[in-house]
């Protein structure tokens, strides 16, 4: 017997976005560890908490996918 798996929910739970992320929007304590960038890259959860924040785009994938989320980009 056969039944049918969604595995749209599967993916819900885990996807991330990675979004990039004005320096001067973190926090004043994260500010001062950016070393003078600024345009960094969040990983966030669906429900839009971040989980992390990086220099760069391509770490934020590669961040992701070594914590087992399929990652997306928003704008």
């Amino acid at each position: 017997m056969h039944s049918k798996f969604n595995f749209q929910d599967l993916m819900d739970d885990r996807m991330v976005y990675v979004t990039q992320v004005d320096a001067a929007d973190l926090p004043e304590d994260m500010q001062e560890q950016v070393e003078g960038a600024d345009t960094l890259f969040a990983v966030c959860a669906t429900d839009g908490q971040r989980l992390a924040v990086v220099k760069d785009r391509q770490l934020a994938f590669v961040l992701a996918r070594q914590n087992d989320y399929a990652p997306v980009t928003v704008h």
